[in-house]
């Protein structure tokens, strides 16, 4: 393959002054990394059509491919690949508790993060099209890239020759305790799937959990390692190609020492691996804003947690969580200790603004396509249909082959089956 880099300058707020001639204010630097396959000429790589990729998150930098293969292979067949750091990410004016204080006190770096949500990312993509002198292109949304592609289709369709979406049709409406009621009960749905494939891990976790209420462990990092922190590894259970690596992670967590049985230092490195938001403090601080809209999130999953007490770390036999952020990854985590403040600041906001404009969506032209995961934990089955029935001309392909991570099961081949359902539209 080929590669090159673009940078861009857009403005930090889309939308001040809109329509009244005011100038664009303050800019911020989006970078983007185009990928061609070898197989095509310099000379016919230029006349390709573009696909932008928006990853998921939110607050993850563009996919960094070491080769193209899975859904990026089948792509390149036919496209020039835009691969989008997202802003606040990677190489767009990257967002984390060192850069923020520059923008000035809490309120001030609270201010600043509301301009990173997927409106804005979507006006940046439309902006970097212009810029390219692009014809309206493809769009391919993966889980949160899914949700600024309904934000695209939202506010500007022109852009767009067909969109297709895998695991990320988000609900329209708020508010953000519909997504975690579902979700909630989504995850302990997968627990205990797990949990008949690997009996004996349900005693293992409750080991660990028993050990950690009376044994205090520290990770790698110097930040103590809690059972609310160790719950987190149900991130393993979103995926078909992820989740017997939660089966390997646990088989060796305890060692014997002088002092007793202790988690071994391979145990903690890996659990850093997936706790720690020192590589994606966006994802903490944005995550239930992308939910958010004309009204405060206020820690909706902490709340919706109360109904659905077999998740709580003090249970004897505690489940596992999934994507689900909490105002104690603020105090445990010392990547966001700093940030503490400011996110209680996001989760107050009470007058987020639309990222739906559900009646231009009810009138869409826009050839669409979406996978749905009928036991996808992140992104619920119901409220994506919902989603999709709102949404005019969507096509849905339901599967229960796969869960949130389909794309790295057999990318080429949804990518492929969702393309050709656009493309028979279209065409």
């Amino acid at each position: 393959m080929r590669t090159v880099e673009h940078y861009f300058e857009v403005p930090l707020d889309h939308f001040e002054g809109e329509g009244t001639g005011r100038g664009l204010g303050e800019t911020i630097t989006v970078f983007a990394r185009e990928y061609v396959s070898a197989d095509h000429s310099e000379a016919a790589a230029a006349k390709l059509p573009w696909l932008l990729y928006l990853q998921g998150g939110p607050g993850g930098r563009g996919n960094r491919l070491p080769a193209l293969g899975g859904w990026s292979k089948a792509a390149a067949k036919d496209f020039r690949i835009l691969m989008l750091d997202q802003r606040g990410t990677g190489l767009s004016s990257p967002i984390d508790r060192n850069t923020l204080p520059l923008r000035g006190n809490e309120a001030d770096q609270a201010g600043y993060l509301s301009h990173f949500r997927a409106d804005s990312i979507v006006a940046d993509a439309e902006a970097i099209r212009q810029a390219l002198g692009a014809a309206p292109w493809t769009v391919y949304g993966q889980s949160y890239g899914g949700f600024c592609a309904l934000s695209y289709l939202s506010a500007a369709p022109e852009g767009l020759r067909e969109v297709l979406i895998t695991g990320g049709l988000a609900p329209l409406t708020g508010p953000a305790d519909r997504v975690y009621q579902a979700t909630y009960r989504r995850v302990a749905a997968r627990n205990a799937e797990y949990f008949g494939w690997y009996p004996e891990d349900r005693e293992a976790v409750s080991a660990i959990a028993r050990h950690l209420r009376e044994t205090e462990e520290t990770l790698p990092d110097g930040s103590p390692l809690t059972v609310e922190r160790f719950q987190m590894v149900g991130s393993f259970l979103g995926g078909n190609t992820r989740v017997d690596a939660l089966h390997y992670l646990l088989e060796d967590a305890f060692v014997s020492t002088p002092d007793g049985e202790r988690l071994s230092d391979a145990f903690l490195e890996q659990v850093r691996a997936v706790v720690s938001r020192s590589g994606n403090p966006l994802y903490a601080l944005m995550h239930e804003s992308i939910y958010g809209q004309g009204e405060a999130t206020d820690w909706a999953a902490l709340r919706v947690l109360q109904d659905f007490p077999e998740f709580r770390p003090d249970m004897p036999e505690p489940l596992l969580t999934g994507e689900m952020v909490y105002p104690w990854y603020f105090e445990q985590d010392p990547a966001l200790r700093p940030l503490r403040n400011v996110a209680q600041l996001l989760a107050e906001k009470a007058d987020w603004t639309p990222l739906y404009d559900p009646d231009r969506l009810a009138l869409n032209s826009v050839p669409v396509a979406a996978a749905v995961y009928s036991d996808d934990i992140y992104v619920d089955r119901e409220l994506s249909l919902e989603t999709a029935a709102a949404v005019r001309g969507l096509q849905v392909w339901e599967s229960a082959d796969f869960h949130h991570d389909g794309i790295a099961d057999d990318g080429e081949g949804i990518f492929a089956r969702l393309l050709g359902m656009t493309r028979s539209v279209r065409d």
